[in-house]
């Protein structure tokens, strides 16, 4: 039976015995304003660099980082005392590198292709997200209310997982986009987070089934025939996406999701062997069929060779790694490089080719350890969750961004076939941001949870 959240008075009563919540956020706030010092710098050092002199939406930008800061932390403070203190800041921080990125991008793009700007829209959704991301906070008191409609949110998952491919425009080779008059969006971005809700109540329910049978072959237990309906069906659901939206991203993010999930459910690594022969074979089968996935594979394999051709955006990872290799340890400097010459994707999923060319191979690095960072508060969450679907929710969310920025990593530095999707917090891209913002306030929710429990069985 679920606990009843406490009110308002009594939050303010145990913040007042344990003083571990205060500084918890306390914290925070010293790790949030790190971030918006950081992501106000690298702004005015672009303008600098680019234009030779501070850009004249400085204050305008300084500004909306505080309140981007300051509006989350304040709700914090109020909602979730005791959550983690690291998570905010770190979304906070990815998001101004993010904005800052954009803003040089646009001098450059603006320059060659006469483009209309993009940092100002990032910036809109990065409200819009954090403005969800206080909205969950404040509405859902207790994430276990989300176990209570798990079959809704898969039904409604698949009902927005399918509806790109009714849609007849494809946008570079791929369908994952509906259209609604002058607006579109991706809602794979947010289908992510919806099936991970589900597999957390459904793992739950049937992880002891999951776990405990199967036979023994070769020293592995292997899953029932039964128990195996459930891996096979998502299988087969995510060859439909590949099939018929030709979006390999979210097709590797949802299967692998799924059995990470099977993994941490119930400790079996004859989940992770089934998924990974699985896996192979759907790519093998898919990747020979389709000509837009076979595409993908022969530009991965021949990037070079791809700098001869006349399609449009074949060569781009052939510049991609020019660009890394270019930036060397330390980069040519924000604005000092030529990240525009990729074309239209230098702003989605090739950035990180930014970041390798003017910040060099150190500022990779820094790029992918705050996702790491990210990724790990969200295990740790999962450690210290006290109720089994909380435990599986946050491997889910930390497993699904984890996923996600390898398949976008690997993709512009030559490890898999390219994907498409957008890098988390960095990219152009208004429905992965605020879907981003979604996964951080539920990971926020969970460990406040987890945070509260250990409070209350600490001694007075």
């Amino acid at each position: 039976m679920d606990s009843v959240h406490p009110s308002g008075r009594d939050e303010h009563r145990a913040q007042a015995r344990d003083p571990s919540a205060a500084a918890r956020r306390n914290q925070e706030a010293l790790l949030l304003g790190l971030a918006v010092l950081i992501s106000c710098s690298g702004y005015a050092y672009t303008g600098l660099a680019t234009t030779d002199r501070i850009p004249g939406g400085f204050a305008g930008f300084a500004g909306a980082m505080a309140c981007l800061a300051l509006v989350p932390h304040l709700a914090a403070r109020r909602w979730a005392p005791y959550a983690d203190p690291l998570i905010l800041p770190l979304a906070v921080l990815l998001s101004g590198i993010g904005l800052v990125l954009l803003y040089r991008l646009d001098f450059s793009y603006g320059e060659r292709y006469s483009s209309d700007p993009t940092a100002s829209n990032q910036l809109m959704w990065t409200v819009i997200g954090v403005g969800l991301c206080v909205g969950v906070l404040v509405a859902l008191k207790d994430h276990r209310r989300l176990q209570r409609s798990i079959y809704l949110t898969m039904a409604v998952a698949l009902v927005l997982l399918m509806a790109p491919a009714f849609f007849p425009d494809d946008t570079y080779g791929a369908k994952r986009w509906i259209y609604l008059g002058s607006l579109s969006f991706q809602p794979g971005e947010f289908v992510k987070t919806m099936i991970t809700v589900f597999f957390a109540g459904y793992l739950v329910i049937h992880r002891n089934a999951l776990a405990l049978t199967g036979r023994k072959v070769l020293g592995v237990r292997l899953p029932p025939g039964r128990q195996l309906a459930p891996i096979l069906a998502v299988w087969v659901l995510s060859l439909l996406v590949l099939v018929f939206e030709r979006d390999l991203g979210t097709s590797l993010i949802f299967f692998g999701l799924f059995v990470v999930m099977l993994y941490a459910a119930t400790e079996r690594f004859s989940w992770v062997l089934c998924g990974l022969l699985m896996a192979s074979a759907g790519a093998v089968v898919v990747g020979s069929v389709e000509p837009h996935v076979k595409g993908r594979i022969d530009a991965w394999q021949h990037p070079f060779e791809a700098l001869h051709s006349q399609q449009a955006g074949s060569d781009q990872l052939a510049k991609a790694l020019f660009g890394f290799g270019s930036g060397g340890i330390t980069g040519t400097g924000l604005g000092r490089g030529h990240p525009e010459l990729i074309g239209f994707a230098g702003r989605s999923d090739f950035i990180l080719t930014t970041v390798g060319e003017e910040l060099g191979l150190a500022g990779t690095m820094v790029v992918l350890v705050l996702y790491a960072l990210l990724a790990q508060r969200g295990l740790s969450t999962a450690v210290t969750a006290r109720d089994p679907f909380g435990k599986l929710l946050a491997v889910g969310l930390a497993a699904a961004l984890a996923l996600q920025v390898f398949v976008v990593a690997g993709g512009v530095m030559g490890l898999i076939p390219l994907t498409g999707k957008a890098l988390p917090f960095l990219a152009k891209s208004g429905s992965s941001l605020v879907a981003n913002w979604l996964m951080v306030a539920l990971l926020i929710r969970i460990s406040d949870s987890a945070g509260r429990a250990r409070a209350a069985r600490r001694p007075d």
